[in-house]
């Protein structure tokens, strides 16, 4: 169990507790109390963790270390005293650059394989081998087979189904030299000439993972700009390829996320009733949990427990997930997932993949909520295991939620808190809900672009990160820029954040300057727009792309940049180099592991933009972030000629 034990009072995580106290580390309210009632439970949790682990090692923050092979761990001495090769004699520039793609691969991996998960689904559908799923959004999935020829017209949707599974499938293991199909169909036409013509045009998306693995192995690519040329690529087949059919297919299966209201933070759990949160990246597992979980039965199963019904509340992405397309509120996001089960009033979290803490059954041995694992590839000691899987949805949803219904005696009301403090909102924003918003067209949102009414636009994404206040700098940067005029849309740990911050209720348009608060308030709208989960960047990728074409400019003239606050995981190195290979200007609020090597920091900050039209920019403090996004909106505006 995860426990500050009394023999251990004096200890380096108590001292350094005393310094930093609970309130300093977030700004969501509810979380410093959780925090200090898992220390009087004597509960350990990811900030204890973290301050034990300072310093940390310098090596690894500036990323020069490699343990690519075993003549190693090699370490570069960044002030030239000390090794400057490894044993191998590859150098700091080779060594930031292998282990920066690798972080892609991860990433990319990552996203991939959510999007093969919902593809094998989707294929399990489309062929009538599944029961528990089907085609909700017929009109998304004449769409989207439209983008990549498939006839449509006088055809039954499974067999139109059935033709898109194939093209699908082929793109994650296709043998040739040709691009993505996915690439092809949904990439602006400017940026497919700049990616062939840098040779970063995606091939399949498996092979650029693999690539990226093969590349970084001892003795293979040792130049710095080479790699990273390759982290590119893999990411493109992250960002058009991967995440984006996840996000298209989960659309068609679930419904394609139309405005919902809904309510965030841990308030939304209820003493009177069996919680269950569901948490993780992927609603194959999720969505019917919900259903399960809101059914009759399950409703009067747990009545006969003792309990007023069945609360379900999602985590993370999962919870981004279903919020957009169930109104299912969230109760947090990354960093909450353990204060979720300090609340001592969960009976059961549900997990799927990515973004999970090991530490989850420790924190819930010292309470009585079960976690429990579902998928074959996403395992922790101390958890119970009940597999997933398609064929037998209906029936394993049934049986987890079951398990959770019988936990419900098990609870101990001493240890219970649940803080009162939760917040309206809507989220839903899918591009097609935008444009429906608009009038069916993009025209709308042109013309008030090019008259300045709106500024620009940022994609606002990303996760938390221990390393800086919970939720600051997320919050922090929206207000700034929703001040300015500049309309904020975004996906996952964001999301949950501004809606726990009350920035995605409409109300929040009175924060917004004069004429972003005009729009918002005519459309009844938030100045801020949820847009998914950390897989649904794609869908910014996508509004960028329709709004270029329709301006007839490439993507990096638009007045649009990035930013991701918080972030600490791979997948978010990923999202942001697509979103660098889509030409923005790309703001990163954590240090990326590079500056061991002034020549890789100087590609991804300078000489990249020559060549992509977008860059990184690194910048910890929240409010000078917003104020050079600004800067960087505002130039664009005066290249396109636009007022400013």
């Amino acid at each position: 169990m995860a426990v500050i034990k009394e023999s251990k009072k004096n200890s380096k995580i108590e001292y350094l507790l005393r310094k930093v106290p609970a309130k300093d580390v977030s700004i969501t309210p509810g979380v410093a109390e959780l925090i200090e009632k898992a220390e009087r439970d004597g509960v350990e949790t990811v900030w204890h963790r973290f301050l034990a682990q300072q310093p940390q090692c310098g090596f690894g923050l500036l990323g020069i270390c490699c343990r690519n092979c075993n003549l190693g761990p090699c370490r570069i001495d960044p002030f030239g005293y000390g090794p400057t090769r490894g044993v191998c004699g590859a150098t700091a520039d080779t060594i930031v650059a292998r282990n920066l793609i690798r972080m892609i691969a991860g990433g990319a991996a990552a996203h991939s394989d959510h999007g093969r998960e919902v593809a094998h689904v989707f294929h399990l559908v489309a062929h009538g081998k599944v029961k528990g799923y089907k085609i909700t959004d017929t009109e998304k999935l004449i769409a989207v087979a439209k983008r990549y020829g498939i006839p449509t017209e006088n055809r039954k949707p499974k067999d139109i189904a059935k033709d898109l599974a194939e093209i699908i499938f082929n793109d994650f293991g296709k043998q040739d030299e040709e691009p993505l199909a996915t690439t092809e169909a949904y990439a602006p036409e400017s940026r497919k000439r700049v990616w062939i013509k840098l040779g970063v045009m995606p091939r399949n998306i498996d092979r650029e993972i693999v690539e990226i693995m093969h590349r970084t192995h001892i003795g293979v690519d040792a130049d710095p700009l080479n790699l990273l040329l390759q982290g590119v690529r893999a990411a493109i087949a992250d960002g058009f390829g991967g995440s984006l059919i996840a996000t298209e297919l989960q659309d068609i299966m679930f419904g394609t996320p139309k405005p919902v209201k809904s309510e965030a933070n841990l308030g939304v759990l209820k003493e009177d009733t069996v919680n269950i949160i569901v948490h993780g990246h992927v609603p194959v597992l999720s969505e019917k949990i919900v259903e399960a979980a809101t059914s009759k039965e399950a409703q009067k199963l747990a009545e006969e427990a003792g309990a007023k019904g069945v609360t379900i509340a999602g985590m993370c992405c999962t919870g981004n997930e279903v919020l957009m397309r169930r109104g299912i509120p969230p109760a947090g996001n990354f960093l909450m997932q353990e204060l979720a089960v300090a609340t001592g009033a969960v009976e059961a979290m549900i997990v799927d993949y990515q973004c999970l803490m090991p530490s989850l059954p420790d924190v819930a041995a010292c309470y009585h909520t079960k976690i429990i694992t579902t998928m074959p590839i996403a395992k922790i000691p101390g958890a119970v295991h009940m597999e997933f899987s398609p064929e037998k949805a209906d029936e394993v949803a049934m049986e987890i939620v079951k398990t959770a219904i019988e936990n419900f005696k098990n609870r101990v009301p001493a240890k219970m808190y649940i803080p009162k403090d939760k917040m309206d909102l809507v989220a839903g924003f899918s591009l097609e809900a935008i444009v429906s918003a608009l009038g069916g067209t993009l025209k709308p949102l042109l013309k008030l672009l090019r008259d300045g009414t709106i500024k620009g636009i940022a994609g606002i994404v990303g996760c938390n990160n221990a390393k800086v206040i919970h939720n600051n700098s997320h919050v922090t940067i929206t207000k700034e820029l929703i001040k300015n005029d500049i309309l904020v849309v975004g996906t996952g740990c964001w999301a949950i954040a501004a809606a726990m911050h009350g920035l995605l209720k409409p109300e929040a348009a009175e924060l917004a300057g004069d004429g972003l608060r005009k729009v918002c308030e005519s459309l009844g709208i938030p100045p801020c727009l949820h847009m998914g989960s950390c897989v649904d960047c794609t869908r910014i990728l996508n509004a960028i792309s329709a709004i270029a074409e329709a301006l007839n400019v490439d993507t990096p003239d638009l007045p649009v940049v990035g930013s991701a606050p918080e972030w600490m995981s791979e997948k978010a190195v990923s999202i942001g180099t697509y979103f660098l290979a889509h030409g923005v200007f790309v703001h990163l609020g954590t240090i990326p592991p590079v500056l061991g090597s002034p020549t890789v920091t100087k590609i991804l900050t300078d000489d990249v933009e020559r060549y992509l039209g977008g860059k990184f920019y690194v910048e910890p403090d929240p409010v000078k972030a917003a104020r050079t996004m600004i800067d960087v909106i505002e130039e664009k505006r005066r290249k396109l000629r636009w007022p400013y």
